[in-house]
């Protein structure tokens, strides 16, 4: 006959027939009051659903509802757009780092060949370790 509106049940509530629900009325609306419970009305003679007798907090316009959504999806693109920025701005960070670093690797080896001996293997394998830095 009447479920709580704050706690999840499995089953399905039973519904109330609107020719019982008139009849009970007052006592319905201070159960939900009172309990937090939801009962669902349904016409005399049909299963289906069509009203609830819900708790005043529980019970949201088409206004309310359309109110939160507008205001939810402005907060959600301003952090999406903070984000979007976040991520442009790290990317020229980290290919200015990058650029430093292949600059300074490139002095590196420039010295090193000048130092090293030709045909030295421990330099070929270091280049190659090497050689992804120098890849763009």
């Amino acid at each position: 006959m009447a479920v709580s509106a704050l706690t999840p049940h499995s089953d399905q509530p039973r519904s109330l027939p609107l020719r019982e629900a008139r009849t009970r009325l007052t006592q319905l609306v201070a159960l939900a009051e009172l309990t937090d419970t939801v009962t669902v009305v349904t016409r005399d003679g049909d299963p289906r659903p069509v009203a609830a007798i819900v708790p005043a907090g529980a019970a949201r316009t088409l206004a309310q509802t359309t109110a939160d959504a507008d205001r939810l999806a402005t907060v959600t693109s301003g952090w999406a757009r903070r984000l979007d920025e976040q991520r442009r701005q790290s990317g020229r960070r980290h290919a200015a780092e990058l650029r430093a670093v292949r600059a300074a690797l490139a002095q590196v080896w420039a010295e090193l060949d000048r130092r090293a001996e030709p045909g030295d293997r421990a330099l070929a394998r270091l280049r190659a370790a090497h050689a992804d830095l120098f890849a763009d």
